[in-house]
């Protein structure tokens, strides 16, 4: 079973050199316990699923959890929740940071000094001290340039595995109604036209109808045969999250009859997209044009987050052309960086780096098996180039 360390193991006075104004920041590092860290983090801009403890402690249920908070004074910056990952034999281990390091507030005058400080941190901890291999994944950047993956890389971390269809979709909020209408491609905002001219209803949904979503979720992925490597199975431990993580759960009805639904991370800055599910009926309405439209609205007018991530393809054209058209002219697609890889003894790089590509290439072998089934939904994307970036 998953562990956290409880309240305040740990104080450590960190003042890292080299990067961008980091020599000016002194960070005091602590872990903290589930609640606190779930509750602290909530308020985080950059905050996101995988970084949540009770989903990670569901999701990943064989791995130790140290949820490790940064304060300058008495005041939280950052964070990272860090999985700490065991290899056989007890040869080694990982410590693995998906999506993070947090920053607390973007628009911090330091934070980029912050992130660097963080990063120092996790290295000092995890790789000096403690032997292990560091792995972290960054976030996709609205920014050309993905600021994150550059501090990591000049921090030492060498590039690891990349996903194979990386790019995610990024929809800007805070437009006006006539704005987004306008910033969408001619032919989505043309299909939109239509949805709005079948009678169709968008509600926002309390947690107590999510029984509803799951048996639409069910028979839609009997009907599309997609294969499935999401986390669905943690959506009842997402809805008893306190209310400023929990996610939000919409609904569109054609008369009195559910055709459509989303589940929407909404806490930070970068709302996200989590499952989506219909009914046969929902192509020939429309449906999804007309739900996700009143999602960017409900979003803008409800939340302060600025983007809104529908995640990637999976190697689908039809969804990627669906996601491009609603990217529009005032959104971003932007790849997810690869992940990259540190660590301070070479026996602990080689071992880390090891077990971490045996495990890639297993999932890589499991979607390729999926593929040979032609039951199920074949990818139809073609497979894009590493962003020069990241190479």
């Amino acid at each position: 079973m998953s562990a956290a360390v409880s309240s305040v193991d740990r104080v450590e006075m960190l003042r890292p050199s080299g990067a961008l104004r980091a020599d000016t920041i002194e960070l005091t590092r602590r872990l903290v316990g589930a609640d606190d860290w779930d509750a602290i983090i909530s308020g985080f801009d950059t905050v996101c699923q995988e970084q949540i403890f009770a989903f990670a402690q569901m999701r990943w249920p064989s791995v130790i959890l140290e949820p490790n908070l940064f304060y300058v004074g008495n005041v939280p910056v950052g964070g990272v929740l860090i999985m700490i990952q065991r290899l056989p034999g007890g040869l080694s281990s990982i410590a693995i940071a998906k999506w993070a390091p947090m920053i607390a507030d973007t628009q911090h005058p330091e934070a980029d000094a912050i992130y660097s400080a963080m990063v120092a941190a996790l290295k000092a901890e995890y790789a000096d001290k403690r032997g292990m291999l560091v792995s972290i994944l960054p976030h996709a950047s609205t920014d050309p340039h993905n600021a994150d993956y550059a501090a990591l890389r000049g921090a030492g971390f060498k590039r690891g595995y990349a996903l194979t269809y990386p790019d995610r979709y990024l929809v800007k909020l805070q437009l006006s109604e006539g704005e987004l209408r306008a910033s969408f491609d001619q032919t989505w905002r043309r299909q939109l036209n239509k949805s709005e001219k079948n009678n169709l209803r968008f509600e926002p949904a309390p947690p107590e109808q999510l029984g509803a979503f799951k048996s639409l979720y069910a028979a839609m992925s009997e009907r599309k045969l997609f294969p499935d490597f999401s986390a669905f199975d943690t959506l009842d431990k997402l809805f008893a999250l306190d209310p400023a993580l929990r996610p939000a759960l919409f609904y569109v009805y054609e008369g009195d009859t559910l055709v459509a639904g989303a589940v929407i991370f909404k806490a930070g800055k970068r709302a996200v997209y989590l499952y989506g599910a219909t009914n046969a009926a929902a192509l020939p309405l429309r449906a999804g044009y007309f739900l996700h439209f009143h999602i960017i609205q409900w979003l803008s007018q409800n939340t302060d987050a600025d983007w809104y991530d529908l995640g990637g393809t999976d190697g689908f054209l039809g969804l990627h052309q669906f996601k491009k058209g609603m990217v529009g002219s005032r959104g971003v697609i932007t790849p997810v960086p690869p992940v990259v890889n540190y660590a301070s003894n070479p026996l602990a790089y080689a071992l880390g780096v090891g077990a971490l590509s045996a495990r890639e290439m297993l999932h890589r072998l499991r979607r390729t098996l999926s593929r040979a089934n032609r039951n199920i939904a074949q990818s139809d994307q073609p497979l894009p180039p590493l962003d020069r970036q990241f190479s």
